[in-house]
């Protein structure tokens, strides 16, 4: 599943969050935020080795990633995906900074480059394997 231009655009605008759905252990469904880029036809994010969400995609890759606008006239993408998870030094920090540079400004993300991209922190990238699209639904 390829992501279109739209949908690339959509995911990219602003400091918009992902809200990344996973399954625990249990078998509970959980939802957390996370700060994401697209990078070419991923999405990724890093979270710490040791969360709930870095477990639970060590035992079961499918994820999803809903992203919305709060605004009228409201839209929402949804990324079914599967993920792969990485500790390549060189790459965790170009990713934490990209990401800190996207949610906390450019003069900001060399900072929270170096704050993130740590040992412990890992590289998630999320292959969509269905996306769901709802565009200006209050039109």
């Amino acid at each position: 599943m390829e992501l279109t231009d739209d949908v690339i655009a959509f995911l990219s605008e602003g400091t918009r969050t992902g809200k990344l759905g996973y399954v625990a252990a249990d078998g509970r469904p959980l939802v957390v935020p996370v700060w994401f880029i697209v990078d070419g036809q991923t999405l990724v994010f890093n979270t710490d080795q040791n969360t709930a969400k870095a477990r639970a995609m060590r035992r079961d890759p499918r994820v999803t990633l809903c992203v919305d606008d709060e605004q009228p006239p409201y839209s929402f993408v949804q990324v079914q995906g599967t993920t792969s998870i990485s500790e390549d030094p060189a790459d965790l920090l170009d990713i934490a900074t990209r990401i800190g540079g996207r949610y906390m400004g450019a003069d900001r993300a060399e900072e929270f480059g170096r704050r993130n991209g740590v040992p412990g922190e890992l590289i998630v990238r999320i292959t969509p394997r269905k996306v769901i699209t709802a565009f200006n639904v209050a039109d």
